[in-house]
């Protein structure tokens, strides 16, 4: 009887443990988050741009293939094209919402149209427009802070953070009585108020890894802890398998829709277990069908059926280089022609062209007005001030005090001519100046034409705010037209108006030395394991992230059964590679 007993109470057990077993497994849930940033407006498809109508279709694959998908955006989508633009960024909204998105974050961009067009668009959209870092007068949030969605029985908790440099990027009337607080502080109040209410925290942020920007998205992973997954944008950084920082994932698309990325997330026992990134490249798009309703759609609204952006109004014989990285680091050739046209248009001695206001390059062939519209979409307006020659030297300064970091205050320059070098301090980089041909004098004035953005002391030119406005032209848009109409592009060639001295260190003079004597032969210490003790809210994958390693190496390692399932006080060992 004892026996029968003993044998009933091992199969009990042995089928107790199947079930604990099969119920950890069970537990484990896989959610697929997709997401875009920096699409700039970019609705349609082409060589370079997936474009909405194939993102529908992808979106719509991935959550046949897995329910738990969320589908998120990381801002600046609501300007930048004509098709967006003529709409004030609606069109925009409703194809994000027709694609399927749950949320999206504001970037710099979003605000072109100002405060209140964008809280209406809020108002209007089915999408959720997260950003905790924005208050008004009062404190309060302008747009709701975070969301916590449900996903396959997953509290996930998706907080928006929008970059303190907007308010210096766009211009200063579209956010007045804004103020967007520090990304890192309001990380770590948001992160502790979603403890315990949430299983996978994401920040949905339009903040970016540019060394130029105030707070980087890396800055936020490094000081704040508890954050599984940053979603970032700004920086336009291409990121093919996310960056792992202080075991927070931090991915990014690179930009336009050139891909589209991808996050997996496994959560067991309400916490992320495993997390792997990978972005779908626009060439690995061909055979995707466009959503057809999408598609047809975008082709309703695309202003290219407008006779009126057909018109040809020039020809170039070369390529006009407006590629982002090089109007943003150096002289191009189109950037010479806008500044030069905004010379011509407006008679002052010297004109700029901030890299941030040039949108796009312009192949052989052809200008339409449609293709002048997309180089610069911002609607700014070309005005005259008069300035000392110490502020502009000034303005050369912050043009390039980041160099070679890529920044949109970067000017492009008509009139004059300078040098930097870029090893010496921030403030004491421009060399020689020469205006018009003759040495700049610090003490004369110089009329100075430059957009209407700048002139308010926006992209950091507050030294231009203070001083009157002494005459206004016409937008980009106008001005180049009309100076293509009679000059061409003759004259706009990299010619040496922005130099970059480069100062080389004297080597000193070699010293010869007498040979040391051969060492002795020294036995290699042994490798040491490192012990790590688990504590709790500790998951497998992030230890093992600490240490170079992957969650399954350290489960082999330690003969874990289960990788999802330690514990407290659990004794870790860490192989030294």
């Amino acid at each position: 009887m004892k026996k029968t007993l003993s044998l009933v109470l091992v199969v009990l057990l042995i089928l107790s443990s199947f079930s604990f077993a099969f119920a950890q497994d069970a537990e484990t849930v896989k959610i697929t988050v997709i997401h875009t940033n920096d699409t700039h407006s970019r609705l349609e498809g082409s060589s370079s741009e997936i474009g909405f109508a194939k993102i529908a279709t992808l979106i719509k694959e991935a959550k046949a293939a897995n329910p738990n998908t969320l589908v998120l955006d990381a801002g600046d989508t609501l300007h930048g094209m004509p098709i967006v633009n003529i709409s004030k960024g609606l069109n925009a909204i409703k194809v994000l919402e027709a694609a399927g998105y749950d949320y999206m974050t504001l970037g710099n961009h979003d605000f072109n149209y100002g405060k209140d067009r964008l809280f209406e668009l809020r108002d209007l959209s089915k999408v959720g427009m997260l950003s905790a870092n924005i208050v008004d007068e009062k404190g309060e949030y302008v747009f709701t802070p975070y969301a916590i969605k449900e996903v396959g029985g997953v509290k996930v908790g998706i907080f928006g953070l929008s970059t303190p440099d907007t308010v210096i990027v766009t211009h200063p009337k579209n956010v007045e009585g804004l103020t967007f607080k520090d990304p890192v502080e309001v990380s770590k109040e948001i992160v502790k108020e979603l403890e315990g209410k949430a299983d996978v925290i994401i920040a949905l942020a339009h903040v970016g890894l540019d060394e130029s920007s105030t707070v980087t998205s890396k800055a936020i992973a490094e000081e704040v802890d508890g954050i599984d997954l940053i979603i970032d944008g700004h920086s336009h950084t291409l990121l093919e398998n996310g960056l792992l920082v202080n075991g927070t994932l931090i991915v990014q698309t690179k930009n336009y829709g050139a891909n589209l990325g991808y996050v997996d997330i496994e959560v067991a026992n309400g916490q992320a277990t495993n997390m792997s990134a990978r972005l779908l490249p626009v060439e690995n798009t061909a055979e995707v069908v466009p959503d057809p309703d999408l598609a047809a759609y975008i082709e309703s609204i695309n202003p290219k059926n407008d006779p009126a952006f057909q018109v040809v109004v020039a020809k170039t014989d070369v390529y006009l280089d407006g590629v982002r990285e090089n109007v943003r680091t150096r002289e191009t050739n189109l950037g010479n022609l806008s500044a030069d046209a905004a010379r011509a248009a407006t008679g002052a001695d010297v004109a700029f062209v901030n890299g941030g206001g040039i949108r796009e390059d312009v192949p052989v062939g052809d200008i339409t007005k449609g293709k002048i519209a997309a180089i610069f979409p911002f609607g700014n307006l070309i005005v005259v001030k008069k300035i000392t020659g110490e502020d502009l030297k000034a303005m050369l300064e912050w043009s390039v005090s980041d160099y070679p970091a890529a920044k949109g205050a970067f000017l492009q320059v008509s009139g004059l001519e300078f040098s930097f070098d870029p090893a010496k301090e921030a403030g004491s980089k421009v060399l020689e100046v020469k205006v018009g041909g003759q040495p700049l004098d610090l003490t004369k004035e110089y009329t100075v034409a430059v957009n209407d953005f700048m002139a308010a002391g926006g992209d950091g030119y507050e030294m231009l705010a203070n001083y009157k406005v002494e005459a206004e032209y016409g937008t980009y848009e106008e001005i180049v037209i009309d100076y293509l109409t009679t000059n061409g592009t003759k004259g706009s060639e990299v010619s040496g108006r922005i130099k970059v001295v480069e100062t080389v260190a004297e080597e000193p003079e070699p010293v010869e030395e007498p040979a040391p004597a051969e060492p002795a032969p020294v036995e290699p210490a042994p490798a040491e394991e490192v012990i790590y003790i688990v504590v709790p809210g500790d998951v497998l994958w992030k230890i093992a992230a600490k240490y170079g390693l992957t969650y399954q190496e350290l489960a082999e390692y330690n003969k874990i059964a289960n990788p999802h399932l330690i514990f407290p006080d659990q004794v870790i060992r860490i192989p030294n590679k």
